[in-house]
């Protein structure tokens, strides 16, 4: 479970987050929505580690996510926006790669496993990823949070810049980890994208989460409601 407790952070006379609190329980998706300069990646970087927050604390099954970030580095996944593979690799090639950066010996076979289950064709994991559309780079990078056991996934606008079909199929691969006991925060604008995978919605303005909704048969006519209504 990752648990988010008033946590702020500011920078100058800025307060970029403003006493933050959410919950995500495992098996579970959290969206946080809203607008640029919202509060989106500041948190997104405290959850990582990369900002140390002013006060309050993000923990995950009990570990603080900053003052112990090197003991939980392991359990946490980042997918950012535009991933970056080894482009003169292949696909294999730059799992076993990034895997043996993390102190991981995995086999072959397992590495083409991981990529099936992720929904990359068998015909593209022995080719450069240098041709790789952004919908590939998206499942090469999450068959590598699968080979890493990755308990805790952050996802960074994950379907900006997606055609309708590969979003479909990244809403079915993220179904699956969550049902596999993943637990997830994902970073977008893309409302019917939430409404299709959350269970929960935060939405955030000037840092601050102005609506935080169960997702109970939300329909997309209904978060656009919640969300223009918070953000305008």
């Amino acid at each position: 479970m990752l648990k988010v407790n008033q946590l702020s952070k500011s920078f100058g006379h800025k307060n970029a987050v403003k006493q933050l609190s959410f919950r995500v329980e495992t098996s579970q998706v959290y969206c946080l929505l809203g607008g640029n300069g919202a509060g989106k990646t500041t948190t997104l970087n405290m959850l990582l580690g990369f900002i140390e927050p002013d006060s309050g604390y993000a923990e995950f099954n009990s570990i603080d996510l900053w003052k112990d970030r090197r003991v939980i580095q392991k359990s946490i996944f980042y997918l950012p926006e535009n991933i970056n593979l080894y482009s003169e690799l292949t696909a294999i090639e730059n799992l076993k790669y990034l895997t043996q950066l993390s102190g991981l010996t995995i086999d072959e076979a397992t590495i083409k496993k991981a990529l099936i289950e992720c929904g990359l064709a068998e015909q593209a994991h022995n080719k450069s990823t240098r041709a790789f559309s952004k919908g590939m780079r998206q499942k090469a990078g999450l068959a590598l949070a699968r080979l890493k056991d990755a308990k805790l996934l952050l996802l960074d606008e994950p379907t900006s810049g997606l055609d309708p079909s590969a979003t479909y199929e990244f809403v079915q691969l993220i179904q699956r980890l969550k049902a596999q006991g993943a637990t997830i925060v994902m970073i977008t604008h893309d409302l019917q994208c939430a409404c299709l995978l959350a269970d929960e919605i935060g939405i955030l303005q000037a840092g601050k989460l102005v609506q935080n909704i169960t997702n109970n048969d939300l329909t997309l006519e209904k978060l656009e409601q919640y969300y223009f209504q918070s953000t305008i």
